[in-house]
């Protein structure tokens, strides 16, 4: 089998371009560092809510208040969490 530098020299100018860019490419990706992992420091936040919500109930509140922050300007202090 031929050295990888040896079928390159092989092709056309341009296709060696596509080939070197490639190339950078891979480096890159290689080179990158990896993403932060996510952090769970707000897990427990809402466990004063088990009680009054069941997740269903809970992830369609969310929703709500989604929607509601997108039509409507910003309020200090947080979402109303109340029925």
């Amino acid at each position: 089998m031929k050295a990888i530098s040896d079928m390159i020299k092989e092709l056309p100018p341009e296709l060696q371009q596509e080939v070197e860019d490639f190339v950078e490419f891979l480096l890159a990706k290689h080179r990158r560092t990896p993403e932060a992992k996510f952090k769970f420091d707000w897990e427990g936040a809402l466990k004063d809510l088990r009680g009054n919500y069941t997740s269903v109930e809970l992830q369609h509140k969310i929703l709500e208040w989604r929607e509601e922050s997108l039509t409507e300007p910003s309020t200090e202090g947080g979402a109303d969490v109340s029925r």
